[in-house]
């Protein structure tokens, strides 16, 4: 799409050197037309006589809205008036629209009055942009005029976006039936809406310097989109660029952060208990196999390991330092770090900006970015990387290998992370902390984890995101090859800023987060275990082929907690087609139920799980299984566990590779049980029946973002 980008340039910069953070109705409508987005007829009236003359040009009737760059809600300045219809009407409407903006603002600088043609009909949405604290330029869309506050029914996407991008915000919000047409109305015109989104996106993104759009109410119908309203705010000073890393700059950091040769612990103790004697010990204990330099003024030997007064004095090379010291010695240590060439730092201590103490943290991401050193903290635990048997950290050692790597920004939740891992055997590739992130954060990680063949899934606790941009972009990236699960805590900073658009105010919540990083293809998990229970779960479900989930279960009563689960899950319930149904039938007994869930009931034996379960695989219209047990002296816990087991096996030998979850009623055997299908990968929980149905339903969001279903 070609832009007069000269044209908006000419208003914005006249906007800025007079120091006005808003535009005017005319100026704004100049952008939109400059961007070929859809405005009413209109004039700018400085007297009643204009204003009759514009009016009479457009046709009766028309609205009038008061034009001042102080006054930006002019409704609430008694600075509007619609359905003017006549002349006298209009010069009426003239008078009491200056006095109400005069009443309001004595101050306030009055241009004059906009005459607008009126609009009608349709359905009023909002289409907007903002600048949010943590992605930048951000684009909305949701229900507008009257009700946008009240029904806050809206989505956000990162900016740009393309055509496809923009016509997914059409269906992103809850009303989007009300756009197709609900109770016989006419639909609106998607491709027009579709339209706008993107000329908005792209304007916010060839101006960084506009810092909100406001285009509320337009009026969709089914021939076009129209803005009625414009409202379009400017950033004052200056815009500063973002700082950005290349991937590769970025992988080639985290490479000799993660795979280290040599590793020098700076505040190395023989004392036991201290932070400097735990990360040797896990270091040498864990079987790191590359070279351990101690760091210690007052000691020869640390551990048994000849130690060195000073980083300096350490003859060979040096891939990380990790830092066991009291946090005003860390900056100076830094420094010779850097002397050195040491290539990243792991900052343990805590007391920099956790504690208040901003400057202190400030001149140590100073010094450390004099040299190209890479900080990972301070303020955390410190990190494991199986594959390099690598244990930095004051913990205790963690050594089970697998492909889940492991992040978080807080110490506790660090911890509870490695309880989970050990108490589930879950194998991981990494576990990192983050903590303050004064530099290294999850967009670097993920750069590393996606090109890592030691990781297959990645889970992310944050509680804020340094450069949600650059997560978006890591993330994207990663998420078509591996799923990655991300735990969010807190808000957004927009909340706590007095918005002057209703974009701005909208965006001041959660809604932001959770829409950017359903488009970046994260799975989002709503608590701590259920991210911890997505990580160990999906990377032993393979990506299904379609949607067609099926459930067979032995209680009636758990099917339909099972379907309640698949419809909270996003899953669908396939409709059985008779000569399936047919099949089914053959192995449950007459007062069984077949469709979906396929009910086998409670007495039957161990036959009758294995043939309904190996139809359910064998049948290529069916994709995804979820297996309801009950626990019965016919068909004990762990019969059912190896038999399902041995099923699922036999099938991936023959190339039949489908998810298959399993929730198990019982007594305390079902626990053994569902330990025993872990082991031969296939996701099972006593207990429960929403668990198994999330973590299937997590699969299915990250294979639909990534494109996969029906690609495998």
């Amino acid at each position: 799409m070609a832009f007069d980008t000269a044209a908006v340039k000419e208003v914005l910069d006249k906007v800025r050197a007079e120091g006005r953070a808003a535009l005017t109705a005319p100026e704004g409508r100049r952008i939109c037309e400059a961007y070929g987005i859809p405005t009413p007829g209109e004039g700018l009236a400085t007297t009643e006589d204009e204003a009759v003359s514009i009016a009479t040009d457009l046709g009766f009737p028309v609205a009038m809205k008061i034009v001042s760059p102080e006054i930006l809600h002019k409704t609430d300045a008694g600075g509007v008036e619609i359905g003017v219809a006549d002349a006298d009407a209009v010069r009426q409407a003239y008078r009491s629209i200056i006095a109400n903006a005069k009443a309001y603002d004595a101050s306030a600088t009055i241009v004059g009055v906009q005459v607008q043609q009126m609009l009608g009909g349709g359905q009023e949405v909002i289409i907007g942009a903002t600048t949010d604290g943590t992605f930048g330029k951000v684009v909305a869309f949701g229900l507008g005029g009257v009700l946008v506050e009240v029904l806050k029914d809206i989505t956000f996407r990162l900016a740009p976006v393309d055509r496809d991008q923009a016509r997914s915000m059409l269906d992103g919000i809850q009303a989007a039936d009300v756009l197709k047409g609900a109770r016989g109305a006419e639909p609106v015109d998607a491709d027009a809406l579709a339209g706008v989104i993107e000329r908005v996106s792209a304007l916010v993104t060839d101006f960084p310097e506009i810092s909100e759009v406001d285009l509320n109410p337009v009026f969709a119908t089914g021939s076009g989109a129209t803005a009625a309203d414009v409202r379009i705010l400017v950033e004052t000073g200056e815009v500063a660029p973002r700082v950005e890393r290349s991937p590769e700059e970025i992988l080639a950091s985290m490479r000799r952060l993660m795979n280290p040769s040599a590793v020098a612990v700076i505040g190395a103790s023989n004392e036991v208990g201290k932070i400097g004697n735990s990360v040797m010990r896990n270091l040498i204990g864990g079987g790191f196999e590359g070279t351990i330099y101690p760091i210690n003024p007052k000691a020869d030997e640390v551990e048994g390991i000849k130690a060195y007064k000073s980083i300096s004095d350490v003859e060979g090379d040096i891939d990380v330092a990790v830092f066991a010291i009291p946090a005003k010695f860390v900056a100076g240590a830094v420094d010779e770090c850097g002397r050195k060439g040491v290539g990243a730092a792991v900052l343990i201590p805590s007391g920099f900006a956790e504690t208040g103490n901003q400057e202190l943290q400030d001149e140590v991401v100073a010094t450390a970015t004099k040299y190209g050193i890479r900080l990972l903290g301070p303020n955390i635990y410190g990190y494991y990387y199986t594959p390099s048997k690598l244990c930095a950290t004051f913990c205790t050692p963690y050594d089970v290998r697998g492909g889940v790597a492991l992040t978080s920004q807080s110490g506790g939740i660090g911890m509870a992370i490695l309880g989970f891992s050990r108490t589930t055997k879950m194998g991981v590739s990494a576990i990192v902390g983050l903590g303050n992130k004064s530099d290294v954060d999850e967009d670097d990680l993920l750069t590393f984890f996606e090109q890592d063949d030691n990781t297959t899934c990645v889970a992310m606790h944050l509680e804020d995101l340094k450069d949600g941009r650059a997560f978006v972009d890591a993330a994207q990236r990663i998420t078509k090859k591996k799923p990655v699960v991300v735990l969010k805590a807190g808000r957004t900073d927009l909340g706590a800023r007095a918005a002057s658009s209703h974009t701005g105010a909208l965006a001041g919540d959660d809604k932001v987060y959770d829409d950017i990083l359903r488009q970046a293809g994260v799975v989002r998990a709503p608590g701590l275990n259920e991210m911890l229970e997505y990580a160990r779960g999906l990377p032993l479900l393979p990506t299904p082929k379609g949607e067609n989930v099926v459930i067979i279960t032995g209680a009636g009563g758990s099917g339909v907690l099972l379907s309640d689960a698949c419809v909270e899950a996003g899953l669908s319930l396939m409709d059985i087609p008779p000569d399936l149904d047919e099949s089914f039938r053959k192995f449950i007994p007459p007062f069984g139920a077949a469709g979906n869930p396929i009910d086998i009931t409670g007495g039957e034996p161990p036959s009758t799980y294995e043939a309904t379960i190996r139809l359910g695989l064998e049948d290529d219209r069916i994709h995804s299984l979820i297996l309801g047990y009950w626990h019965t002296i016919v068909t004990p816990p762990m019969v059912f566990a190896k038999l399902t087991a041995d099923v699922v096996a036999q099938a991936r030998a023959k190339g039949i590779d489908k998810p298959v979850v399993a929730s198990l009623a019982g007594d305390t055997e079902v626990e053994q049980a569902c330990d025993y299908l872990f082991e031969h990968g296939i996701v099972a929980y006593p207990y429960t029946t929403e668990k198994p149905v999330a973590v299937l339903g997590a699969k299915y969001r990250w294979a639909r973002s990534a494109g996969l279903l029906g690609q495998v």
